[in-house]
């Protein structure tokens, strides 16, 4: 079956949604997104500390929140893409507003305004503790409120369509890839053929490489993959930002239950499990340093003392402010026996974000013509070396709003590209070999967590890279025997992103923001 939209958009969080709406209501066109499982599950309800933006000027000011942004990323971080999100987040801000989003507010009706680790100022807005919740909700209602939207729920994108799939040779140096919309898998396990005019990549991200992770396990890094299948650029895959705390629980790995940044803004202090602090030996912050430098002290931590965990202390916090701050941890905490009010939070730091990707301009453009990248699988140069907290909500719709405006004024340019032809899967057999996927995924998640973790050195990414390299040639020869199906793509996809992960940081020979490694522990420029 072949379907034509004017906009195809791939993926369904805050970054989707927002694009949806807005291009949406500029009635250039239809507009249809396709959702992998349900409209509701995506990394963004899974995001509980807030969405960060400059709202009280007496206190805050954009230079301050640029500096912040600037000092967590390492100065990797591309000062112009800063300078966009950190002063177009207000007006943002006020369009989630618009479209039902909740924010917490104070009695006076100001924003009830939180701060978290690397922030100078507070200025994170929230909902509770569950904010991409609310998010996923307000944005929701809107789309499925909105006639001009299309959504395609349970579709798989399997790849997207360039010259290459017209018999046309296409190399990373090739002049002018261009898109043409995506091979998709449907809920009946047939690929259709799905033709744009101007097709979005907003995956999000790809924590499910790892053995444990925040992320849901459909956070298989399946746009990243696509496009640097079809030769487009991707950039700074090193940089994993590996959150410190999340719920130790061996029963739940993908997601692992996120304890929020906010809970060490609130006060919180990190302490080894007889009580002993820990963080003075690491930064003078404490238990407010940047995600980088306590994930990688809670890691030492764990080793020195052959721990599987360390804790989170709140109970010299007011009970019932610590009950109506985070409710949804303190339910969570409780359904395992923990009060903690009264009790240690046991954590662990876990996969959680990834601050490269698709390599984006400031319009959300990727190197490759019709294609717009944007969330957590775009790499804007916002972050640099590592994510400032509640930094991504704010990148993902302040760059739905430029690429919205971009494709807009261009869509009318392009055509639907009538000679791309049907999936061909002549000659495939039926996927009878699950159990060797399933294992392949364990393999993935295992080599990523022991080789390519929260410590790295030449020898265990050369052994990630050999154990990769195995995985990916028996996957594609899999791949080609047999019926495409979601389970197998994810698997190609997860290889290919752990494969970048891993050559990023082969080849950057320092230590450098999320990127830590024992062979050059010291930044380049320090060298010198």
């Amino acid at each position: 079956m072949v379907y034509k939209y004017d906009f195809l958009i791939i993926g369904a969080g805050v970054a989707g949604m927002s694009y949806a709406l807005k291009v949406a209501r500029a009635k250039k066109g239809t507009v249809c997104m396709i959702c992998k499982t349900s409209l509701d599950e995506a990394n963004t309800s899974f995001a509980q500390g807030g969405v960060a933006s400059v709202t009280n000027l007496e206190l805050d000011n954009f230079g301050k929140h640029i500096e912040d942004t600037m000092i967590a990323g390492d100065y990797i971080s591309d000062r112009q893409a800063v300078e966009q999100v950190v002063r177009n987040a207000p007006e943002q801000i006020q369009e989630l507003v618009n479209w039902g989003v909740n924010f917490d507010r104070k009695d006076d009706g100001t924003f009830d305004l939180h701060r978290e680790g690397g922030h100078s100022e507070f200025r994170i807005l929230h909902h509770a503790d569950d904010t991409g919740a609310e998010i996923q909700r307000g944005l929701m209602d809107a789309v499925r409120a909105c006639p001009d939207i299309t959504v395609k729920e349970n579709h798989f994108a399997v790849e997207i369509i360039t010259q290459h799939h017209m018999g046309v040779r296409v190399t990373r140096r090739s002049p002018h890839i261009q898109c043409y919309g995506a091979y998709v898998l449907n809920p009946e396990e047939r690929v259709d053929t799905y033709l744009a005019k101007v097709t979005v990549i907003c995956t999000g991200g790809c924590g499910a490489v790892y053995l444990t992770t925040s992320n849901p396990v459909i956070a298989t890094g399946d746009g990243i993959a696509m496009v640097y299948r079809a030769k487009g650029t991707v950039q700074d895959m090193e940089f994993v930002q590996f959150h410190p705390t999340v719920l130790h629980n061996p029963n739940e790995t993908h997601p692992a239950y996120l304890i929020t940044e906010a809970m060490r803004g609130y006060g919180g202090i990190l302490k080894l499990p007889n009580g002993e602090e820990f963080m003075q030996k690491y930064d003078e912050r404490l238990s407010l340093a940047p995600r980088d430098i306590v994930a990688r002290a809670i890691d030492k931590e764990m080793k020195i003392h052959g721990l599987d965990h360390v804790c989170l202390d709140v109970t010299h916090k007011n009970p019932e402010e610590t009950r109506h701050h985070f409710p949804n941890i303190y339910q969570k905490c409780l359904s395992m026996g923990i009060d903690i009010t009264t009790d240690y939070i046991p954590v662990r730091p876990a996969a959680h974000y990834m601050c490269g990707g698709i390599k984006v301009d400031l319009n959300g453009q990727s190197s490759i013509e019709r294609l717009y990248a944007i969330g957590e699988c775009s790499c804007t140069g916002l972050h640099g070396g590592n994510r400032l907290a509640s930094n991504s909500l704010i990148e993902a719709v302040v760059y739905a709003d430029a690429a919205a405006k971009d494709s807009v004024k261009h869509v009318d340019l392009y055509d639907w590209n009538e000679r791309v032809p049907e999936w061909n899967d002549e000659g495939t057999m039926t996927n009878e070999e699950k159990v060797l996927i399933t294992q392949s995924v364990r393999e993935v998640n295992q080599i990523m967590a022991n080789y390519v973790g929260i410590v790295r050195s030449d020898l265990r990414l050369h052994r990630a890279w050999d154990r990769l390299d195995m995985l990916y040639e028996e996957t594609e020869r899999l791949f080609k025997r047999v019926k495409a199906s979601r389970d197998i793509c994810e698997l190609r996809n997860m290889i290919n992103v752990g494969y970048l992960i891993t050559r990023f940081a082969l080849e950057r020979k320092e230590s450098r923001g999320l990127h830590y490694t024992i062979d050059y522990p010291v930044h380049a420029y320090d060298k010198k």
